[in-house]
């Protein structure tokens, strides 16, 4: 993967899940952890999220839906934020959460509407 692929793949994180974010995870890096940065930024931010296929408001619907579905609290938290910056309204990540609830079951659905709800208030979007 080039290095545009990189810069682009920066570009469209630090869009999508705001400077603050990108900062703090470009800062928290390790020698560790520094593979996986870079594969996160060439391949999901650099790859997918640039594709023109879906716009970034679905994209965000899609995350929060699989987030959900497989109870991933933390990064669920991250894309709320992310969805609304994406342009998502409460009442629309409210829907994608209720519509995952028939799919990947009640108990998911109910946790992720605690996690949006706590993220949304910090948002001032409820």
């Amino acid at each position: 993967m080039s290095d545009e692929q990189y810069a682009e793949g920066m570009r469209v994180r630090r869009e999508v899940l705001g400077d603050a974010h990108v900062d703090r995870a470009v800062a928290n890096t390790t020698e560790f952890t520094a593979p996986f940065q870079d594969y996160i930024t060439r391949a999901a931010w650099g790859s997918v999220w640039t594709r023109d296929g879906l716009d970034r408001r679905t994209r965000s619907c899609l995350t929060l839906a699989l987030l959900t579905a497989l109870g991933q609290h933390e990064e669920l938290a991250m894309h709320v934020r992310a969805a609304v910056r994406n342009g998502l309204s409460a009442a629309e990540i409210g829907e994608v959460l209720l519509h995952t609830g028939v799919y990947a079951g009640v108990p998911a659905a109910n946790a992720a509407y605690a996690v949006a709800q706590r993220v949304l208030t910090e948002l001032g979007e409820l």
